[in-house]
């Protein structure tokens, strides 16, 4: 597939993706920067990968954040 070659995302789990956030910036930078209150109220990844999974613009902009991160 060489249209993947150059996707930061391709091989990437939504978990791992955010969990690289979390661990970069921390969950109230993350909840200043893609403001959700998965990331403000008593934030998790497990609730948040519940809510990302079913909400396609929170999870567009945590992958923007990742892509724009690297």
């Amino acid at each position: 597939m060489p249209e993947q070659a150059n996707n930061p995302l391709h091989g990437k789990t939504l978990e791992s993706i955010l969990t690289e956030l979390v661990a970069k910036y921390g969950w109230p930078e993350l909840g200043y920067r893609i403001r959700v209150n998965c990331f403000l109220e008593d934030p998790s990844i497990k609730s948040s990968l519940k809510f990302l999974r079913k909400t396609d613009w929170a999870r567009k902009k945590v992958e923007e954040l990742y892509v724009r991160g690297k």
